[in-house]
């Protein structure tokens, strides 16, 4: 099979709308939080700018954009682009480009995003950069990474993450032989030509491949993996839902609470379908000034399986995050 497709932050947090975040009795899982105006997201990625704009970019169109002035009620952007990098009709029709991530380093925005076409590993890993971050003001600066038919891997789904020692590292990957990761330079935003390796991090040897979309973060020493795994896009029939591992090494290994690996199907369980929240997934993680966000889309049992954007607050209490 292949990887899922996409098509196309919530709260303030005053102390009345954390309560929109309480957990249910009937779920496990937590309802989204509150969040109003366009709502209609797949693979969202979000960024708090200094001004204390939330800009949110997705799947879509030149990359479709959202923004915020206090991740509740969210408006509708233009484009990332306004007119369309060239390269990108060598790996899509459309041509669209899919699950962008956002982050800022060195003065400048940067949005890793990939181009593919539903169920092909002919794809590619596509990088821009933006002083302002804001819709229409990036410029591309071409291919990172590429797969074909002929790999055992897929390049979308990209994922960058600087570590504490200014190490520069893209995690990515769908399905097939999963989650991989490549080291960056950070001058050039592309792969460090003196490290070449590929990394695996997580995947699932057997039965479904179904695993996908990467991202990193670092808390209390420990690397944490976060990955969407089984069926997305599908509506109300998606099965799609979010696990993570952990390491102490950002190439890994990663395991599970209960000590297996993610290279071995393992992960546990962060959001799963429940009650109108279904197949959660093609999540990011941003660190805000009140917490960590994992924000992500759901299908709204509720309104046709309609992509919704979700937002919730994790706590690491425990030493593994769990959403509220």
């Amino acid at each position: 099979m292949s990887r899922t497709s996409r098509r196309t932050a919530l709260l303030a947090v005053p102390a009345a709308v954390l309560l929109a975040l309480v957990p249910g009795t009937a779920s496990a899982y937590p309802n989204p939080g509150t969040v109003t105006g366009s709502t209609v997201v797949h693979d969202p990625t979000m960024i708090r700018t200094s001004s204390g704009q939330y800009l949110l970019y997705a799947t879509g169109g030149g990359i479709s954009s959202k923004s915020s002035t206090n991740r509740i009620a969210f408006g509708a952007g233009a484009d990332a682009f306004s007119t369309r990098p060239g390269w990108w009709s060598t790996y899509s029709s459309v041509p669209e480009a899919w699950a962008p991530d956002i982050s800022y380093h060195g003065g400048k925005y940067l949005m890793y995003y990939s181009v593919s076409s539903f169920g092909s590993q002919k794809s590619a890993i596509g990088l821009a950069g933006s002083t302002t971050g804001q819709p229409g003001s990036w410029t591309d600066y071409g291919v990172v990474y590429t797969s074909s038919s002929s790999t055992d891997y897929n390049a979308i789904d990209p994922n960058l993450f600087v570590d504490d020692d200014g190490k520069w590292w893209l995690s990515f990957g769908s399905w097939w032989s999963g989650i991989k990761m490549i080291q960056i330079n950070p001058s050039t935003g592309k792969q460090l030509s003196s490290n070449t390796t590929r990394y695996s991090l997580a995947s699932r040897p057997t039965g479904t491949k179904a695993v996908e979309a990467p991202y990193i973060v670092k808390r209390n020493g420990y690397y944490y993996l976060f990955a969407s795994y089984d069926t997305c896009c599908a509506g109300t029939s998606s099965t799609y839902k979010v696990k993570v591992g952990r390491a102490t090494s950002v190439t890994g290994p990663y395991h599970d609470k209960n000590g297996v690996a993610m290279t071995n199907n393992g992960g546990t369980p962060v959001l799963e379908s429940h009650g109108r929240v279904i197949g959660p997934g093609g999540q990011s993680i941003l660190k805000d000034v009140d917490g960590d966000l994992i924000v992500y889309h759901y299908y709204d049992g509720n309104d046709n399986g309609t992509p919704k954007l979700g937002v919730n607050l994790l706590n690491w209490s425990s030493g593994w995050p769990v959403a509220y």
